[in-house]
């Protein structure tokens, strides 16, 4: 049978019983046809899982397929040699067979020869990661030979097997930047005819050879694979996720891609793959309704399915963003639901996270806090990484100020004093240094000496407050360092772009319970948000602003 027409009806068959049917009928056919037949068994029976039914290795023309490459390995063609070994491995063949053997020693003989092709070195090389890893010998000498060809004619294939067998020997500890240079080069000039899974597999590897100065190639990496994103298998969806992370990749047409493919496609996403959506949403502080919307009606119909660690990726970026979904009721009924039934799986820091995350945005774990503040589980803090660092204190402190402030009705274990910190420590703590010299600046054309307001007050609470101003009964301002006759405080609040979601006006969650305890505690929270003085011109009309901000009942 003509080749061309033997691989139409072969591609046309879904079952091995059909192959093989086929197969029975034709007399005889060519090593590539073979070769050809042997891969789409692969393709029709080989799933996620593995093989699905693995009493076809024993059917008849199975067997004959393999004795033919057995027995005449010598005499086949690169093509049919490489595509069968490629076939092989799928179908979990055992490597210590003869069959294997064979197949391995004839394809490694023709490349110390020299005889392959760029096409058959990338097959071989493909297979040879699959079957013996990163410690295989051969692989270097595929590279080698890969790069007597011209480097600027690689076709994509080629490129990627490079950067895959680069990578997996990088781990190796063996590195060739001087190839990568030339490499990366190459590829950005490419970029444009790669797929949806060669630019996956291209980023992973620049994220594993921690090529950081290959600027152009990522950037332009990263901007083609926006059109990728409804076609990204969930593995190649967290590689470019991580690449992004990875390289501090801020585009916002890929964040556009995201929100029209999450809500879509999210019942059939893998948890691992929505665990790292709301990841990259955490890290890049980007708070997108549509993908938290979807995210938390999935979390209520498939939390039982999921692992501990996946629930606290599922659930802690909306404490972290400081965001309630429209589910939030049952949102948390379920996550209630789920701790009290798994609640001894969770690791100790794990838990930490999830908990103090929800008291940011009002959820009140009150039945688990007992365990949270008892020296059993303190110590188990402790004993695992990262301890009792400062952060983890911090949180703990939070947990115990917010349930004696906003819950005073529990009766539970209190923390223990050598577990409070007196100072809150958190990534954006700090104040915008240009916005805080601006509003200092307003302030003190506004109240005409500086002895009237104080800087970064540490208070007695557990919080530190950006700019304090008090009064006295009547209104009047007082010097800062007074202590008697203060009958109101003032805690400015200078908020700038890093306390607040990206391209958004909704503070964050640690910024959004900080002005909340610091009311409970007695202050008049006063916020200067960025977006609101950004469009002021001088320090007469900041003075103007801030007068009509802190002193209402005064101004004008």
């Amino acid at each position: 049978m003509d080749e061309q027409l033997f691989f139409e009806k072969l591609n046309n068959l879904c079952t091995s019983k059909d192959i093989f049917y086929f197969l029975s009928s034709l007399e005889v056919m060519s090593d590539n046809m073979a070769a050809g037949a042997l891969q789409r068994i692969s393709e029709v029976e080989v799933d996620d899982n593995g093989l699905k039914n693995p009493a076809l290795l024993e059917n008849e023309v199975f067997r004959a397929l393999c004795f033919q490459f057995e027995f005449e390995s010598s005499k086949l063609s690169n093509t049919g040699l490489l595509n069968a070994l490629q076939a092989l491995i799928k179908l979990r063949i055992d490597p210590q067979s003869t069959l294997m053997t064979r197949l391995l020693l004839e394809s490694e003989e023709r490349l110390g020869r020299g005889q392959l092709t760029a096409e058959n070195l990338c097959s071989l090389g493909e297979s040879l990661l699959e079957l013996e890893g990163p410690s295989c010998a051969a692989l270097e000498q595929i590279v080698n030979r890969m790069q007597e060809r011209d480097i600027e004619r690689w076709s994509p294939r080629e490129v990627v097997m490079v950067y895959k067998i680069l990578q997996v020997t990088a781990r190796e500890g063996k590195q060739c930047q001087k190839l990568l240079n030339r490499l990366n080069s190459v590829t950005f000039h490419k970029v444009s005819q790669l797929s949806s899974n060669f630019a996956s597999v291209i980023l992973n590897s620049l994220v594993v050879l921690r090529q950081t100065r290959a600027v152009l190639l990522v950037t332009a990496l990263c901007k083609h694979s926006v059109k990728h994103v409804p076609y990204f298998t969930d593995h190649e969806l967290i590689n470019v996720l991580e690449a992004f992370l990875y390289f501090g990749q801020n585009l916002h047409i890929f964040t556009a891609a995201l929100e029209r493919h999450v809500p879509r496609s999210i019942l059939t996403m893998h948890p691992q793959t929505v665990s790292k959506v709301m990841h990259y949403c955490c890290k890049k502080m980007i708070l997108s309704k549509s993908i938290f919307d979807a995210v938390a009606e999935s979390f209520i119909s498939n939390a039982d399915r999921l692992t501990t660690d996946q629930i606290a990726a599922y659930i802690i970026p909306f404490g972290t963003l400081n965001y309630l979904p429209p589910s939030a009721s049952p949102l948390f009924r379920k996550l209630e639901t789920v701790l009290h039934t798994r609640l001894r799986h969770f690791e100790p820091h794990t838990l930490l996270n999830l908990l103090h995350s929800c008291v940011l945005i009002q959820r009140y774990p009150i039945n688990f806090l007992p365990k949270i503040f008892s020296p059993y589980f303190l110590q188990k803090l402790q004993a695992q990484p990262p301890g009792l660092n400062r952060v983890v204190l911090s949180q703990l402190t939070q947990l115990f100020l917010t349930v004696t402030l906003e819950c005073p009705f529990y009766e539970g274990p209190k923390l223990l004093s050598k577990y409070q910190v007196k100072a809150c420590s958190t990534p954006h703590s700090s104040p915008d240094v240009h916005l805080f010299k601006r509003v200092k600046r307003g302030l003190l054309h506004l109240l005409k000496k500086r002895l009237y307001f104080a800087s970064e007050v540490s208070t007695p609470y557990f919080y530190v407050v950006d700019i304090e101003i008090k009064l006295d009964e009547e209104g009047l301002v007082l010097p800062a360092a007074q202590l008697e006759e203060v009958h109101r405080r003032i805690a400015l609040c200078v908020d700038g772009q890093n306390r607040f979601c990206s391209h958004s006006h909704n503070l964050l969650g640690e910024e959004a319970i900080k002005q909340r305890h610091l009311q409970l505690l007695g202050y008049e929270v006063v916020q200067i948000p960025f977006f609101e003085v950004e469009s002021l011109q001088n320090t007469r009309t900041m003075a103007d602003y801030l007068h009509k901000k802190i002193f209402p009942c005064t101004y004008g």
